[in-house]
């Protein structure tokens, strides 16, 4: 064997399907809707994507590796701050997750996530530290991107103006979408930095 030849990567196996891994996902999410986490598992997806349950199996470990895959992926990722100016920045954060929050399917998946807290608390926690905290994490970076430039207070409390901000939109689409129309998330912001600027 030549050193040409050694030095070849072996080829890997077959590319991964963006159409069966959008199958399964739809799939995932469809029978979690019907019956939660007890209703989910690998059997059925396959079916209804029309795989085979080696096919999932390649791509996660089990049903609850599925279960957070496919609810990740309801989330669009969250607009790249431009680092010009904070109310802006959090304003354009904000409207993004107004969006999410009054999107009938998400609101109904994450209803019922939330309701199983007690009997899959892993389940939860996984879920947070993987889809929330990071979302959570851009708008850290913004707060202190605003303390360090001078624009926030350096005595402002991030996680609590964290929750402020994610929290209002979250609370305001629970009772009702109409209830956060275009234009809210930027008096959410304007009415927070009126605290949290600096002066």
């Amino acid at each position: 064997m030549t050193s040409v030849q050694q030095q070849q990567p072996r080829r890997a196996g077959r590319p991964r399907s963006e159409q069966a891994d959008r199958a399964i996902i739809e799939a995932a999410l469809d029978l979690f809707a019907e019956s939660g986490p007890d209703g989910l598992c690998i059997e059925q997806v396959a079916a209804r994507a029309g795989v085979g349950k080696a096919t999932i199996y390649r791509r996660w470990p089990g049903k609850e590796d599925l279960l957070l895959a496919a609810l990740a992926a309801l989330k669009a990722p969250l607009p790249e701050p431009k680092g010009e100016s904070v109310r802006d920045d959090l304003t354009a954060l904000l409207d993004a997750m107004r969006t999410e929050a009054v999107d009938p399917r998400q609101m109904r998946q994450f209803a019922l996530l939330m309701g199983e807290g007690e009997r899959y608390p892993r389940l939860i926690e996984r879920y947070v530290a993987a889809v929330v905290e990071p979302r959570r994490d851009v708008f850290r970076a913004v707060l202190r991107r605003g303390i360090a430039t001078g624009e926030l207070r350096e005595a402002i409390n991030i996680e609590v103006a964290v929750d402020m901000l994610t929290g209002t939109v979250l609370a305001r689409a629970r009772i009702g979408p109409d209830r956060t129309e275009r234009g809210y998330a930027r008096r959410v912001v304007d009415e927070l930095l009126t605290g949290m600027a600096s002066r």
